[in-house]
């Protein structure tokens, strides 16, 4: 299938200079001039923050009153300073969540923050941050999500022409908007002005979407439109931050609508798809998408936004990461600390592109043309790319550096105006006289990123195995990124063996298991069952460069001991298995007593306990008072300390309770209080200090 290139692809051609040799022809779906603008962009921002923010809530039911929203401090520009301080491009706000609660003061509804307390109901959220993005040069786009909990006529025609007329103000009167999003979640139980009942739509045919994406296109051309089924956009399938590693921009998008249940095909797309949709990979900086305390501990490390970085800008997809902004209208401290973080570390491992000043040779040149020779990978110009004669769809380019070098790093970018064309390509390296491969892959598209250990070589080569047609390279770069210099992570299992981890490959780490600074070389786990500190360091031999020290304080290891009084449960054994992650909670078919009693397997002297809440999505059964009992026999108990735990339900880290040495074989924890008043208990690791 052939199509008419962009509008822009022309202006390229005319200006090509005396070598008049044709381009190759364009394959299949194309991409428009707003969609490629849009591929420029790679990064930008979610912000999620609307009722929700208020209620703790992630879908709202839609009853919730205006007077609710009132944020204290509210900074758009704090916002986009943040924002832009991190590399991104631009700011999705959303307008408008499933609950119907309107950031702005919608002439068509009385369910906004015109009837808030915020402003004295004279705020608008959208124009703030219209106007922030504005002043520090970011693309303003807008979520106004189909569903809407709070609308009585939700489900029959006249929503939708709410909807459209909410739509129609939006993208009127707060400037060019760069993208709109469509959410695919659609249809069920909500207030709906009262009637408080589930309420089913076609998700394919209710909102008429044809008609309804109309709106956009006369009023915001050169806004693209995200959803399940684009029709500039797609959801990548997922919200763990990744896109698959073959990755094509193309769709069958008829088969596709918001809420499509062929999702599973999105982090892939279609070889033989027939529309350009490219993939935009959306994911929160927190486990929730809006703002809630209890995560405030929980914001990902700076390893894994590394890792999406990768799986997303550099799998040909754009990384649109969220960010909650928390009550005060604000984003939270952490999270701005670790976006600062993770530009700091896409800046060094993109400083400096080693392959300038390299020679440059390919295996074959359209027509032997200097228009599309190899140097055009190099030269610094998205516009113009290396390309084979007609019906040539496998070749080779040579980078020969002059001297050996060491990189770990290689990007590549297809002419994507003409079409995605690869389907595989390989890296080779020359040493010791012979071409030896270091990886291979399928797809490229707009943008590709190979990561890889530490190699040395005097050239490169790049090999396009297969292509659907002759293949149009853009752009090449490689670089040398250093290692990532994060504390280690020191972890012991129930047996008293440690193992150490690294969050880059190639450092090297040395430990400490005696309190002092690490120097013992860590190449393998070792035991270490007692009391004690572990300390480890990252080291990059390279550069020399080291981590701050990890200090990891450790108890007796908890292989013998048992929980008592419980009817067999499997998941018992999660109370000290020394995995943060899983969880036991009591039930009314186990026990109604909100308590645990733990055999230590022998008498210890114990000066206090550890109990960790559930780190997981569900807080339920989190302890928010407690008791602690001991016994020797198991018979005779002795109360050793009651109390609460402060602040628990908004940051439900490790909790250490503190007491007078006393001697223990038996322990009995007891819930006096559930933090939000319920008959559960929780427990996702549980340990003891002895003296």
């Amino acid at each position: 299938m052939f199509r008419n290139a962009p509008i822009f692809l022309a202006f390229v051609l005319l200006s090509s200079g005396c070598d008049k040799t044709p381009p190759p022809l364009s394959i299949g779906a194309l991409p428009t001039e707003r969609q490629m603008k849009w591929h420029e962009m790679q990064f930008y921002a979610f912000v999620h923050f609307n009722m929700n923010t208020f209620t703790d809530m992630e879908w709202g039911l839609g009853g919730e009153s205006p007077e609710l929203f009132n944020p204290s401090e509210l900074d758009c520009r704090q916002w986009a300073r943040v924002c832009k301080d991190a590399g991104m491009k631009g700011i999705i706000l959303t307008a408008k969540h499933h609950d119907g609660f309107c950031l702005w003061p919608s002439a068509f509804t009385e369910h906004s923050v015109k009837n808030s307390p915020w402003k004295n109901g004279q705020g608008d959220v959208v124009r703030e941050l219209a106007d922030a993005c504005k002043e520090y040069g970011l693309k303003l786009g807008l979520y106004l999500s189909p569903w809407d909990r709070n609308h009585p006529e939700y489900g029959n025609e006249k929503y939708l022409d709410y909807y459209r007329n909410q739509l129609r103000e939006l993208m009127t009167n707060y400037g060019e908007v760069f993208e709109v999003w469509f959410d695919g979640a659609n249809g069920g139980t909500g207030f709906y002005g009262g009637a408080n009942e589930n309420r089913r739509v076609d998700r394919k045919n209710y909102y008429d979407w044809p008609n309804t994406r109309q709106i956009v296109r006369v009023l915001q051309p050169n806004a693209v439109m995200f959803s399940d089924a684009g029709p500039d956009v797609r959801w990548v399938g997922n919200e763990q931050g990744w896109a698959g590693e073959t990755n094509w921009c193309l769709l069958r998008a008829n088969e596709f609508y918001p809420g499509s249940p062929n999702w599973r095909e999105l982090p892939v797309g279609h070889e033989d798809g027939t529309y350009w949709v490219p993939a935009e990979v959306d994911v929160s900086i927190r486990p929730g998408w809006f703002y809630h305390p209890s995560e405030d501990h929980r914001v990902k490390s700076l390893k894994t936004l590394v890792d999406i970085y990768y799986n997303s800008i550099g799998r040909n997809a754009s990384f649109l990461l969220n960010l909650p902004v928390d009550r005060r209208g604000l984003i939270h401290e952490t999270d701005a600390e670790q976006l600062r973080k993770l530009n700091l570390v896409i800046q060094r491992d993109f400083e400096k592109n080693l392959i300038k000043g390299a020679n440059t040779q390919a295996s074959n040149v359209r027509k032997q043309s200097v228009r599309f020779n190899s140097k055009k990978v190099i030269d610094g110009d998205y516009n113009t790319y290396w390309t084979t004669d007609d019906f040539v769809t496998t070749g080779s380019l040579v980078i020969d550096f002059g001297k050996k070098t060491t990189f770990n790093r290689f990007l590549v970018q297809e002419y994507v105006p003409l079409g995605q064309r690869v389907e595989r390509f390989s890296l080779e390296i020359y040493q010791d006289g012979k071409w030896q491969a270091i990886m291979g892959q399928t797809t490229i598209g707009y943008k590709r990123i190979l990561r890889f250990d530490d190699v040395t070589a005097s050239k490169v080569r790049f090999n396009v195995l297969q292509s659907k047609a002759c293949p149009a390279i853009s752009t090449i770069e490689i670089y040398r990124a250093p290692k990532l210099l994060e504390p280690p992570a020191i972890l012991r299992d129930k047996y008293g063996t440690v193992t150490i981890e690294g969050f880059d490959t190639g450092l090297q780490i040395k430990y400490s298991d005696d309190g002092t600074e690490p120097t013992k070389v860590y190449d393998e786990p070792f035991e270490f069952s007692g009391k004690g500190h572990v300390k480890a360091v990252a080291i990059d031999t390279v550069s020399g460069e080291s981590s701050e020290i990890a200090v990891r304080d450790f108890d007796i290891i908890s292989l013998n001991w048992s929980v008592i009084g419980y009817k067999s449960d499997n998941s018992l054994k999660f109370i000290f298995d020394t995995f943060a992650q899983s969880v036991w909670r009591n039930t009314e078919s186990l026990n109604t007593a909100q308590e645990v009693s733990i055999d230590l397997g022998s008498v210890q002297l114990l000066v206090g306990f550890t109990y960790l809440p559930p780190q997981v999505a569900s807080l339920d059964g989190t302890i928010a008072e407690y008791s602690f009992a001991v016994s020797e026999n198991g018979k005779d108990w002795t109360d050793i300390s009651t109390g609460e735990f402060s602040n628990i339900k908004n940051n439900p880290v490790q909790q250490t309770v503190i007491f007078t040495k006393v001697p223990a074989r038996y322990i009995r924890f007891a819930s006096l209080r559930e933090i939000n008043d319920k008959p559960v208990m929780a427990i996702a690791e549980f340990g003891v200090l002895t003296y």
